[in-house]
């Protein structure tokens, strides 16, 4: 891609998360992108192939611009699975309060928006490889709850990490996020670690 194609798509990428952020955002057509970005709806159409794309696309770039792999190093580089699962959940939460807005930006576009879905869970489907991985390591290391499959470890670590359990207790309620983190921690590993 030419370094005016990148640009352009990078424009628009960025324009996508403006509107998506912005307070009275509603549908997000890609009208609605080429307008602000002060291009052509053929612009858009030259560098998405339709709404999905352009949405999963955006919320794939404001990753990016959080430096993910920095983020999630001390997780992927842990010695033991007990260190990897406590790195990633502390990870999770340092993210949480990032992506929130972008969360609920793309939850406002409607449970019938199936494209604002899409793009959402294709951030959700990365979180839970990355549950996985830690669970891995855990069963890896023989430290993975007894009577725990994997794939059901990784089903209920994915739970604990909710994103709107978080918002309930942090945002909305009396808990402090480092207090928040504490609990999960001890949650997550009273759960899913083999004592």
């Amino acid at each position: 891609m030419s370094n005016k194609l990148e640009q352009t798509r990078l424009h628009l990428l960025e324009t996508v998360i403006s509107l998506l952020l912005h307070p009275d955002q509603s549908a997000l057509r890609m009208i609605d992108v080429a307008k602000a970005a002060g291009v052509t709806r053929q612009t858009v159409d030259a560098h998405f192939s339709n709404r999905t794309d352009m949405l999963i696309a955006a919320v794939r770039h404001f990753g990016d611009t959080l430096d993910v792999d920095a983020r999630l190093a001390a997780s992927r580089e842990a010695d033991t699975g007990k260190l990897r699962i406590e790195a990633f959940t502390v990870a999770m939460l340092e993210f949480f309060p990032v992506i929130y807005p972008i969360q609920q930006a793309l939850m406002r576009m409607g449970p019938v928006d199936s494209e604002a879905k899409a793009a959402w869970e294709n951030r959700t489907h990365a979180m839970k490889e990355g549950c996985a991985a830690a669970i891995g390591a855990l069963d890896e290391d023989g430290d993975l709850a007894s009577g725990m499959r994997q794939a059901q470890a990784t089903d209920y670590y994915f739970a604990l990490l909710n994103m709107d359990n978080w918002a309930n207790c942090v945002l909305q309620g009396a808990w402090s996020a480092e207090g928040y983190l504490q609990q999960l921690q001890k949650t997550v590993f009273a759960a899913l670690v083999r004592i």
